[in-house]
């Protein structure tokens, strides 16, 4: 499952001893301090985002080890000429003061980035150093999205009916992106300080959750009808109880035990209340004559 988060770039910053090693460990020739440029960026973090995903501590610690060597891009587009950064190290940074929508210690993963002091680059560094790209978005993979409530796999739909973003039982759906496997790039967003920053899905991915929620709506529906349905028989079918009771019974029951129950009350109503012929059989010729005359004026 590929999957892209939104995050922040820093201002440049000073290379610390031993980092210049660490460059030089990814470049082709060995490069000087004056030859390069250095920053930070905040790739991903474990706190719950605006889509009801998160990257839980450790799927961070595998990201640590994953993104090292990446290469930065500009709009997620693959290719030679829009690669303009590398990362060369990465670093888990908690704030254990402030905590996350899940309830544990705030944390995230900070990238150091380099890029070369070329007149092709000097332009972007101006603008990285003027708070202008400030917007990073990340490109990795997980194996499963676990739901907070029932632990199942989130996108299999026959295991787990939860909807992210909603609450049950006091407590908040969410998705923990779990079991990464590879980390492909992060890239400069075209538009920086997006309205909607948080997860950038693929469409077909984006379509098919909107489908799975206008699904899970339309059987939200279905089964209040049905509810509705089965409280107004047992109205007519147990007069003795009141609606208010039978619709609090009928809101415990799943669908295979109201349709059991409509089916049964049905079946009583039948009894009690016989459906009458709309055509009477009279008999013969003379009780219809006998039956006409009514209508004789």
């Amino acid at each position: 499952m590929r999957i892209q988060k939104q995050a922040r770039a820093g201002q440049g910053l000073e290379l610390a001893e031993g980092e210049l090693a660490q460059i030089n460990a990814l470049s082709r020739k060995e490069l000087k301090a004056g030859e390069v440029y250095a920053f930070g960026v905040r790739l991903c973090d474990n706190e719950i985002d605006r889509d009801g995903e998160r990257f839980p501590l450790e799927t961070l610690q595998e990201l640590e080890r994953l993104f090292v060597g990446k290469s930065g891009v500009f709009d997620h587009q693959w290719s030679a000429l829009g690669q303009t950064a590398r990362i060369y190290r990465t670093e888990l940074v908690q704030e254990t003061e402030k905590r996350t929508g899940a309830g544990d210690a705030y944390c995230y993963l900070k990238g150091y980035a380099y890029m070369l002091r070329t007149e092709k680059n000097r332009d972007l560094i101006a603008e990285i150093e003027g708070g202008i790209k400030k917007e990073v978005s990340v490109g990795c993979a997980v194996e499963r999205a676990v739901c907070s409530i029932c632990g199942e796999d989130h996108n299999d739909r026959t295991k787990c009916r939860h909807v992210k973003g909603r609450t049950y039982n006091g407590k908040l759906c969410w998705a923990d992106l779990r079991e990464a496997t590879d980390a492909y790039e992060w890239s400069f967003v075209a538009v920086p300080a997006q309205k909607n920053a948080g997860v950038i899905k693929q469409m077909k991915r984006e379509t098919d959750r909107e489908q799975l929620e206008r699904e899970a709506e339309l059987g939200r529906r279905y089964l209040a009808g049905l509810r509705e349905e089965i409280a107004r028989l047992g109205a007519l079918a147990e007069p003795e109880l009141s609606g208010g009771v039978l619709k609090q019974i009928a809101g415990k029951l799943d669908e295979e035990e109201l349709l059991a129950v409509k089916r049964a009350y049905e079946k009583r109503l039948d009894e009690r209340f016989p459906t009458a012929p709309q055509i009477k059989d009279t008999g013969g010729e003379r009780e219809a004559q006998r039956d006409d005359v009514a209508f004789l004026i």
